[in-house]
């Protein structure tokens, strides 16, 4: 007979503890739902911390993910075993903009999307290695850094192909200190911050680029990342997992 106890024990580890950046809203907030639903302890991030048991972090700031790092140990009880690099921005900076407004916005975006998310695996990573631990890291990077994206959005399918380098180097790097690292890159996924964009390509008429005739339900990719964070195997490690109803298959 199944001892369902000890089955539930593998599958969500005691005692998980992720941080788990940008989870406010969207893919975000579902993924949050999901691992707190399967028992895993959930530390929250957003830019202003507005919601209950999420810590006020604008990765604008280049000191904000230190401090958000400093804080998310401090209310772990000094142990993160899981961290998922969710956090994004997505916002158009068109070609004909001035050079300093142009400019402005790719700093901007590369900080948010890329370059804390790098400070953070780098903390994670210390930490693990530190206590001699094992540890999980979740990039949640974009199609965009496979195929590119729209001329406003050079930004952004940069830092997220940046993401994916990120991933892959400590992928490799760690395996030997059992740290690993997963990728996810959805397509279109039904969230504010794809709202505007996909009304702004004609709506229903951006449809007919995906196969599966939908943009992804952000339930679907938090699926996916619960299962990076607390079951998929060590040996998976580097893989990169696409979900974009076929618009780009590799």
């Amino acid at each position: 007979m199944l001892d369902i106890g000890r089955a539930l024990a593998v599958i969500v580890p005691a005692m998980t503890t992720i941080l788990l950046t940008g989870s406010s809203r969207g893919i975000g907030a579902a993924t949050r739902e999901l691992l707190e639903a399967r028992g895993a302890r959930v530390i929250g991030h957003s830019t202003t911390g507005d919601d209950a048991g999420e810590i006020a972090a604008d990765f604008t700031d280049p000191e904000a993910p230190a401090i958000l790092w400093e804080s998310a140990l401090d209310q772990a009880g000094g142990t993160i075993d899981v961290l998922v690099n969710n956090a994004g921005l997505f916002k158009a900076n068109p070609i004909d903009s001035d050079d300093s407004s142009w400019f402005d916005e790719w700093e901007g975006t590369l900080r948010i999307n890329l370059t804390a998310a790098a400070q953070l695996s780098r903390f994670a990573v210390q930490h693990w290695q530190e206590r001699e631990s094992s540890g999980r890291i979740i990039h949640v990077a974009s199609r965009a850094g496979h195929r590119g994206d729209s001329p406003a959005h050079w930004h952004y399918a940069a830092a997220k192909g940046g993401m994916l380098a990120l991933h892959k180097t400590i992928a490799r790097a760690y395996a030997k200190d059992k740290i690993v690292s997963y990728a996810v890159t959805p397509g279109f996924t039904d969230t504010a911050m794809a709202g505007d964009y996909l009304e702004s390509r004609g709506g229903p008429g951006l449809l007919a680029d995906i196969p599966l005739g939908r943009v992804a339900e952000p339930e679907e990719i938090a699926n996916i990342i619960a299962w990076l964070a607390l079951e998929a195997p060590a040996s998976l490690t580097g893989a990169t997992l696409d979900a974009n109803g076929a618009s780009y298959v590799r």
